[in-house]
């Protein structure tokens, strides 16, 4: 018996809608990863981008468990001398609340080309407007 693996060419890509009101941060983002992999498609292969298009809206409405609005530190740097800024999840919250599920959906992708090739097919939004109707995305139920 050979091993299956899909082609570039022939893997189908699907547009989904998440909707990020009420949900737990790090929950989210395990799912939307797994859906931008493409890990819930019975063709996976790990070398190949199997995976679809993923559109989550109403970014500004996530959950953190426990004290990590203000505990939770993300880091920036202008790659000058003393250029390291640091926020807490509450700050980047108010001010940029998409930043917040695309560094936990990144987190959980592969740290190489392909990781980097995967990071195009999350678009993230604060509101629940988007601008990616003529793709005829589907609504996406968490599980739990």
């Amino acid at each position: 018996m050979r091993t299956y693996m899909a082609k570039p060419g022939e893997i189908e890509r699907k547009w989904y809608v998440v909707d990020a009101a009420g949900q737990t941060l790090g929950r989210l983002a395990s799912e939307v990863a797994a859906l931008i992999r493409g890990k819930h498609k019975p063709q996976f292969t790990p070398h190949v981008d199997t995976g679809d298009f993923v559109i989550v809206i109403n970014a500004e409405k996530i959950q953190l468990t426990g004290k990590k609005r203000e505990t939770k530190k993300y880091y920036t740097h202008s790659q000058y001398p003393g250029g390291l800024k640091t926020r807490t999840a509450g700050q980047l919250l108010a001010t940029r609340p998409e930043r917040v599920i695309e560094e936990a959906v990144y987190g959980m992708l592969p740290k190489n080309k392909l990781g980097h090739q995967l990071r195009g097919k999350l678009k993230v939004y604060a509101g629940p407007d988007h601008p990616h109707q003529a793709q005829k995305p589907e609504v996406y139920q968490l599980r739990g």
